[in-house]
């Protein structure tokens, strides 16, 4: 995408004119929000991680240097994305979400404090009350991102999952901060957020069973970013991501690069 693209969609998701909008694709500092992808990446317990292979890496015959790979990963693991379909039958596939749904104005929400405390703690809609009270109204076309402090937790998979284990026993183990089903209702029904994210492993906290979070944004096919990372270098407020996944035709996910413009 290039620099004018991005800039075009910027002006398009604020909602202003060109002259309005900060050029911070200059001006500001770009911010890496996403983990790359090593045998040290953590998925969910019962998905196959990431492997390279490493099919040439040295000279040729020829005399020139080739590098080449095949790899093999889970839609979800590492810093990636859930598509409505994941848990909304007819929902929109990774390939069908709106490239106007992944960029946006970023509004970041920090509950690292009550998710310090407890584990399996759970964002409530009045953290968005306090957040508006403080902020503003969270703006339209947002992207609401999460702050839990788990990041700061990453790679130690027991400490960022509760858990060592693998498989469906691993499960019933795990814990880690999420997104009430209330204040996913909330975002669900003031139709102006186009996507969130967090800094764990899943938009439910560890210990849900039914993903109520996950069903009730799918179903108004709001996308999730999990597993986001550095959101500790985000402000509250002014900072602009992009949000692009391998664009895996029906998936319903797939790794994601995220990064975020901050002005200077």
């Amino acid at each position: 995408m290039t620099r004018s693209a991005v800039l075009l969609l910027m002006v398009a998701a604020l909602g202003c004119q060109r002259a309005a909008v900060p050029d911070l694709l200059t001006s500001g500092a770009w911010i890496d929000l996403s983990y790359d992808y090593s045998a040290d990446t953590i998925y969910w317990p019962t998905a196959k991680p990431f492997q390279l292979q490493v099919e040439s890496a040295g000279r040729t015959r020829a005399g020139y240097y080739y590098a080449a790979n095949n790899f093999s990963t889970s839609e979800h693991g590492g810093t990636h994305l859930d598509a409505p379909v994941h848990f909304a039958e007819g929902g929109w596939t990774t390939d069908q979400i709106p490239l106007e749904r992944l960029v946006g104005p970023v509004v970041v929400i920090d509950v690292t404090p009550q998710a310090t405390v407890n584990p399996d703690y759970q964002i409530t809609p009045d953290v968005l009350d306090a957040w508006e009270r403080v902020n503003g109204s969270i703006p339209g076309r947002a992207i609401v991102l999460f702050r839990t402090g788990w990041g700061s937790r990453w790679p130690d998979r027991v400490k960022y999952l509760g858990t060592a284990k693998l498989g469906a026993d691993a499960v019933a183990e795990l814990h880690f901060p999420g997104i009430h089903s209330d204040t996913a209702r909330q975002l669900a029904a003031r139709g102006t957020v186009d996507a969130i994210g967090i800094d764990t492993a899943s938009i439910d906290y560890g210990q849900s069973k039914t993903f109520d979070t996950h069903q009730i944004l799918f179903a108004a096919n709001i996308p999730a970013f999990e597993n986001v990372a550095q959101l500790d270098r985000l402000p509250l407020k002014g900072s602009f991501a992009v949000a692009l996944p391998m664009k895996i035709r029906g998936g319903s996910g797939g790794p994601l690069r995220i990064v975020a413009v901050v002005p200077r």
